[in-house]
């Protein structure tokens, strides 16, 4: 692999609202202690990622912000499993947990769902 395919570059961030409230109606969910994806297909070229973890498990910002950039790095590392897929997708990925994880079992549990996604 050459070293652009780990980047994760400002076009694959999930970022409208349109497609963000697409993703949390109308798509499918799968899960893996601590993380959950939500996906649906869409028409763009690219995939598209987003990552959140919700206040209510974790009320210090640099806590939150600590697990938001885990489980950027775990995706950026492990997206060629959901890149080799034919299909385009809008992915949400929550961090469900309610304490901190070893970066290790973040990604191990990411690249596990990815392959479950494809």
């Amino acid at each position: 692999m050459n070293l652009k395919s780990f980047t994760y570059p400002e076009e694959e961030k999930l970022k409208s609202k349109k497609l963000i409230k697409k993703v949390f109606e109308e798509g499918k969910t799968i899960k893996s202690f601590p993380i959950l994806i939500r996906y649906t297909e869409h028409e763009e070229n690219r995939h598209k990622v987003g990552v959140s973890v919700p206040k209510r498990n974790f009320k210090n910002a640099v806590d939150r912000n600590q697990i938001k950039r885990q489980l950027r790095e775990a995706y950026r590392l492990n997206q060629h499993e959901l890149t080799d897929f034919g299909s385009k997708f809008a992915v949400m990925i929550t961090y469900i947990g309610k304490k901190k994880v070893a970066s290790v079992k973040i990604h191990e549990t990411l690249k596990s769902l990815l392959k479950e996604l494809t």
